[in-house]
């Protein structure tokens, strides 16, 4: 049966996620999703029944593509490096994807995240995102040996949210201008004054 292919399924999603970036909500209906995946007129409809589901096809497939990322970006502070140092480089490093090669990615997270506030369906499956991240979040700093506490993690998540939301809806920003916003994000987060060198 054609609606138990997951192959064609994450192809759907991906044409979703494609879709919601290049034109926001309203481009975002079966036949432009059976165009941009390059399949027959019918075939999104015959997975995702009805607007709803489209949208949280799309939300699921964020998840597990930030999780895979995650995983693939975790890394253990390597010997003589401060922690903090890290800390800041890894948090840039995500930064400057998600200006490039993850632009897509993160405009439609911006866009399911304005809907889910009108649609629970959608709401419920981007908690997912936001437990992932928050869970990844307390272990990465356990990996790197930071006394972060809790309330830091979420401050740390805040913040770099609201940098994410302006360089991937905003123009182009320069890589160096990305690392000092990473290094203020760390330093407020964690409470710490920046330390001399550091803007």
């Amino acid at each position: 049966m054609a609606r138990s292919n997951p192959q064609r399924r994450r192809e759907l999603a991906d044409a979703v996620v494609a879709l919601l970036a290049a034109d926001g909500l309203r481009g975002v209906t079966h036949r432009a999703v059976d165009a941009r995946a390059q399949v027959p007129t019918g075939t999104a409809s015959n997975y995702f029944p009805d607007h709803d589901a489209l949208l949280v096809a799309a939300a699921h497939r964020i998840v597990d593509l930030q999780l895979d990322d995650m995983v693939a970006g975790s890394t253990h502070t390597p010997d003589g490096v401060d922690p903090i140092d890290h800390l800041t480089a890894l948090l840039a490093g995500s930064l400057v994807a998600a200006t490039s090669s993850h632009r897509d990615r993160y405009r439609a997270i911006f866009e399911l995240q304005l809907e889910s506030r009108r649609r629970p369906a959608v709401a419920g499956a981007l908690e997912g995102l936001a437990a992932t991240a928050a869970t990844f979040t307390g272990a990465l700093h356990r990996d790197l040996d930071l006394p972060v506490p809790e309330q830091a993690v979420g401050r740390l998540m805040t913040l770099s949210g609201g940098v994410l939301f302006v360089l991937v809806t905003g123009p182009p920003v320069a890589v160096e201008e990305i690392r000092s916003l990473a290094r203020g994000i760390v330093h407020g987060a964690l409470g710490a004054e920046p330390r001399p060198g550091d803007d």
